[in-house]
Order: structure tokens, then sequence, then C-alpha cells
């Protein structure tokens, strides 16, 4: 197996970009086309479907993938309404004001960290600066300085730097607390509700793998005596109110997803070579050309991406015509083995092809069986919904409902 250079901060510098490589990748989205910048969405989006070549690919190459969605007639609905962001805004302003009082008492109660914060222990440095490198810059030390202070520190949306096979990519979590002790915790604020301590598991999942990536990136600035905690403070509005509720996030198994994605990306070259010479993933393209090369690339669709990826309903269209079973989503595409079409699902079901020793074919012919003996017991036949009868011009037709017999009498006297 290939060895890649390791991605994790702490590890040491990673390698640059090569000159030949960024010529290629600027070759692949297009004369003139800037790269676009990764972001902790993204990141995380991309940890979500570690499998993806295409995603993997897309994002190294920094290409915009919502433009090449629209390109392919696909444009992804995805996005926050205005009026969500508004309401999100307006709550996180009302946790962070007074000096972030609330979320400091928040984080000590539920975290702990040193003696309890108080207007005289609670600091907030102003990071304001021009451009993405000066406020990083300004994050940074910002961060030094709160180490060796011993107090509560409130970085109201520092700006971290990832790098990304290469690239920088610039991150703004919501806010960084800095304790008493040393310790270093994101904090992600969210506008959906947490009600009676729960919220919807799909929106926490989404918040962890977000602030994976922060995490990963403020470990490359601790120093020695500070520590970058694997938890994450999730913040949302408690039940159907305003008002802020928290709760830990332990996000250790997304740091893991994530740190094998950043290597992952270091594939890029495999991943060009694997293309057919002068491939052009350029959204200003023509439809057609377009799709040619984007088909080019593997994929691996699922239907988590709809919520995570611009390119999810071009994706989805290709799985469905392709007869992918991917379109049914991983955990059916996991238990049906080499079987990777729904045509060969269909035909192994039948008993027309498949190997009756796969555990995949043969529980597919016992479904395929109880099904048939189920249908024939309620009457409908098996030329029913999808069995082997069609009627004219390929229809699918229902058998006549057969007569009732004495013991079906007698079966249902019993039920009632």
């Amino acid at each position: 197996m290939s060895e890649y250079p390791s991605n994790d901060p702490r590890t040491g510098p990673r390698p640059s970009t090569p000159a030949g490589l960024r010529r290629r990748l600027a070759e692949l989205r297009g004369p003139g086309t800037e790269p676009r910048p990764l972001d902790a969405r993204a990141l995380a989006a991309l940890a979500a479907n570690p499998g993806c070549d295409r995603r993997a690919l897309l994002d190294g190459a920094g290409i915009d993938k919502n433009a090449l969605a629209t390109t392919l007639g696909a444009p992804s609905d995805a996005g926050q309404s205005q009026f969500a962001f508004m309401r999100g805004n307006a709550f996180e302003a009302r946790v962070k004001a007074d000096g972030g009082a609330e979320l400091l008492r928040l984080t000590h109660a539920l975290l702990g960290g040193g003696p309890e914060p108080t207007p005289a222990t609670r600091h907030v440095p102003d990071l304001a600066a021009q451009g993405p490198e000066a406020r990083t810059a300004r994050t940074a030390g910002a961060l030094r300085e709160a180490a060796g202070r011993e107090a509560w520190t409130l970085l109201d949306h520092p700006m971290l730097v990832l790098d990304v096979a290469g690239s920088p990519a610039y991150l703004e979590p919501d806010a960084v607390v800095v304790a008493p002790d040393g310790t270093w915790t994101v904090v992600e604020i969210k506008s959906f509700p947490m009600i009676d301590g729960a919220a919807d598991p799909a929106k926490v999942g989404a918040a962890a793998r977000q602030s994976a990536v922060y995490v990963l990136a403020l470990e490359g600035l601790a120093p020695e005596g500070a520590r970058v905690r694997e938890k994450a403070l999730l913040v949302c509005p408690r039940d159907f109110s305003n008002l802020p509720t928290a709760a830990p996030v332990d996000v250790r198994k997304q740091l893991s997803v994530t740190r094998r994605q950043l290597t992952r990306l270091t594939r890029v070259p495999e991943l060009l070579a694997a293309l057919p010479e002068g491939t052009v993933l350029d959204p200003a393209l023509p439809a057609d050309e377009l799709r040619a090369a984007v088909a080019a690339v593997p994929a691996a669709y699922a239907p988590e991406c709809l919520s995570a990826c611009e390119l999810a309903f071009h994706c989805r269209a290709s799985a469905r015509s392709d007869d992918e079973v991917t379109a049914l989503g991983r955990a059916v595409r996991g238990e049906l083995g080499g079987l990777a079409t729904i045509g060969a699902v269909l035909a192994a079901a039948h008993g027309e092809t498949g190997d009756p020793a796969d555990p995949a074919v043969a529980a597919l012919r016992r479904a395929h069986r109880l099904r048939g003996e189920a249908l024939e017991a309620s009457g409908l036949g098996s030329g029913s919904f999808g069995g082997t009868g069609t009627g004219p011009g390929g229809a699918v037709s229902f058998g006549a409902p057969r007569a009732r017999t004495a013991a079906d009498e007698a079966r249902a006297g019993e039920a009632a």
C-alpha cells in the first residue's frame, strides 16, 4: 500500500503543492477560473462521504460545484433561508451578549476549566483585521496570549487556517473559549432547538463534523501547556424559547474521519492521472461536454448527499439512470455485497443469476419466495407489483382475486 504524508498538524509541516500539480489543477478548472477556497462546511461534507472520488477531486481542485450543477441542469436547492439566517444571527448575538457571560457560564457548567467566570476574569480580544491572512495572524496571537493569562477568554469568530492538499482553507468557527486551566473549546451555535435536552441527531452529527474541522485547525496552534478539547460545545435554543442551552459533543470519531479524508486529498495526483487526457471541468463548457467530463470521475452517491453536496441531484439522476443500488442508500448497498445494480438484484432474487452460496443472493431468494407466498395468501397472485407477469405494453398485471374457500372463511372467523 502506498504511503502518504500525514495531514495531522501535530506531525509537522506538510508539503506544498508541486508546481506541475498546480498547473494541472488550473487546466482542470478551465482558463481564468480561480480556485474556490474550502471552508469547514465543505470539509465536513467531504468527511461525511469518504468514498467519493468525485467530491475529493472537485474540492481538491477548488472547482465550484454549485456552478457545475447549474450547467448540468441539476442545480442544488441547498442553503439557508433568509429567515433562518436572521433568526440564527439574533440567537448568536443573544448567546454572546454581555461579553459572552452566558456562553462562558454554560462552558464552565458543562466542561469545567477552572474557577467560575466573573466579569473580572472575562476577556474578549479584538480580532478585527484586513483580509484572512491578517485575521489568522491576529487570532494566533490572541490564542497565545490567552494561553498564559489564566483567565476566561472568548474569541468571537476567530479565523483559523488548515492546510488542505497544499492549499490554505480559512475557517471561521462561531467561537473558541480558552479556560484558565489551558483548555481550548470549540463552540458551535445553532438555531435548531434542543427539546428536553436532545436535538435532531442528523443536525447534531453535521455540527460535530464541522466542529471536528475547527478542532483539527486549532491543534496546529496549541502551544505547550494548552490542550484542545475533543469535545465541542453545541449551543442551541432551549425547547421552544430563544433561551440558550448547551450540550458537549464528542468529536473524536469525526476527527479521525476528517484526518483520513485530508490524507485522501493527497491522492489528487492519482485521481488526475486516471482521467482521460484533456479532461476539463469548467462550468462554462457546454452541458453535454461537461456531463461527459464529470462522468469520467467516479462518484459514491448516497441519499445523504442531498443535504451536503451541491452535485447531489446530478449524481442521483446518474445513479438512477445507471440502475445503481447506491440510489437506495448505503445500508442497502452494504447488504447486497457484489450486486451493484438493481437489475442484478432482481435477477438474483428470481434465481436467474448469482451464487446460491452467497448470503446476499440467498437472502434475496428467500425474501422473493416469502413475498410470493404472502401475495398468494392475500389473493393477489404472483403477477402483482413487479412480479414476472406484465400486461400489454409492459404494464404490470394485477391478477384477479381468487374466490374465498371454506378454509379462508374459517381462518377469517378465527381472526375475528
